[in-house]
């Protein structure tokens, strides 16, 4: 383990890790049992359609979560774009600027006026009473985000909501195994929808799902997802190619499958971390209660710049260049991206608390592809850099940087 500063690989030394640590690389589960699944759907020629393993994912889906309905789709954005034109929503929609923006294109893209929303600094999710404050005659729902997996302050979201007559929905991507005071996510507000993406702790390569306890929702939305067909050749309502694929609900039940096992990795990461970096000056690794179901899939540190020596920006290019590939969730927040910041220039006067957290977080590499050694490798990293911060400063002002931006989180 590193221990000078010449040695770190933004100065020149060779990088800690010789491959490179993702914050989401995927899990795979039992790659023997995710081969039958995929043998016995090749012999089927069941490929897409409604098939057999769909039906079975869905409904594992609804046991475990204790839901009615679970309707699969080939993403989570495009789950939303449906269920956004299935609930028949229009005119603005409140909604967090921190979270993926995948959650106000999928508003933008139907016509959908997204009004974004401070956040309470101590959840990261919406904050209810700046909600309450952007409600107008225009606002048909709101979208909170259970961001990390933790859960939003919903009984306080679906008040408003009751008051106003708003509809209400969650984005629950990062959230699935999460509960929230002992029942899961997943039952709440009109819809929940989950992704179910390679980077998810549970993936299906690509996919998400909608989840709900209204039936006469869920039959819409099984409909727009297959083009509004009703039948063979029956076509009742507007619809789009929304359907999850038999490859993908192969993968998600053999994922389903090692789900404990995922838990308990990624629990045993969180703690090694929580461990590791308990003494490091200038930075706070957020906490999950302990006491609700929680995925622990992301490990989340907010930086202080002033306690620590140096930004969250220069931390990240540190770990980069030592092959750790850190990110910098959910910088510099919606209203900063395109559309939204020409549309709204001065958004920002509006989020303060959004705007000092997108400048602070920091992901860190966890799941089945991290071990505890890695993580000690990556701990030691931070703390050298955080104990010798104002001469890493000093240096990396006095020379270019090779911005990670060049390089692929995708690989």
């Amino acid at each position: 383990m590193k221990s000078n500063l010449a040695d770190l690989g933004i100065f020149g030394g060779t990088p800690e890790f010789d491959r490179d640590l993702h914050v989401g690389r995927p899990n795979i589960g039992d790659r023997q049992a995710l081969l039958k699944r995929i043998n016995d759907l090749l012999d089927r020629r069941w490929l897409t359609n409604d098939g057999p393993l769909l039906q079975e994912f869905e409904q594992r889906i609804c046991q475990l979560i204790g839901v009615k309905h679970c309707v699969g789709v080939c993403n989570a954005t495009i789950g939303l774009e449906i269920l956004a034109k299935a609930i028949g929503l229009s005119g603005e929609v409140i909604l967090p600027s921190f979270t993926f923006i995948a959650t106000a294109h999928a508003l933008r893209w139907h016509g959908v006026t997204p009004v974004f929303c401070d956040i309470d600094p101590a959840t990261h999710n919406l904050d209810p009473g700046r909600v309450e404050e952007l409600i107008t005659g225009r606002t048909t729902a709101i979208i909170g985000v259970h961001v990390w997996g933790r859960p939003c302050n919903v009984d306080a979201l679906a008040d408003l909501a009751r008051h106003h007559n708003l509809k209400l929905l969650f984005d629950a991507a990062h959230a699935f195994g999460c509960s929230h005071t002992g029942r899961m996510i997943g039952g709440f507000g009109n819809a929940e929808i989950f992704s179910f993406h390679a980077t998810k702790f549970v993936n299906t390569f690509e996919g998400g799902a909608i989840v709900t306890n209204d039936s006469e929702l869920a039959a819409k939305l099984r409909l727009m997802r297959n083009f509004g067909f009703a039948g063979l050749d029956t076509v009742t309502s507007l619809g789009t190619n929304g359907k999850m694929s038999e490859v993908s609900a192969a993968m998600g039940l053999t994922s389903l499958e090692s789900l404990e096992e995922f838990v308990t990795v990624n629990y045993r990461n969180y703690k090694e971390y929580q461990q590791q970096l308990a003494d490091v000056p200038g930075l706070s690794l957020l906490t999950f209660d302990e006491d609700e179901r929680c995925n622990y899939q992301y490990v989340v540190l907010e930086i202080d710049e002033d306690a620590m020596g140096i930004t969250r920006d220069q931390l990240d290019d540190i770990l980069w260049a030592e092959n750790i590939l850190s990110r910098c969730y959910f910088y510099p927040g919606c209203h900063r991206m395109e559309p939204y910041s020409t549309r709204y220039p001065k958004a920002s006067l509006l989020l303060p608390e959004t705007e000092r957290l997108t400048n602070k977080v920091l992901c860190l590499p966890t799941g089945t592809a991290v071990g505890a050694s890695e993580i000690k490798g990556i701990c030691q990293l931070i703390r050298l850099s955080a104990c010798e911060g104002e001469a890493v400063k000093e240096r990396m002002l006095k020379q270019p940087l090779r911005h990670h931006s060049l390089k692929s989180y995708f690989e």
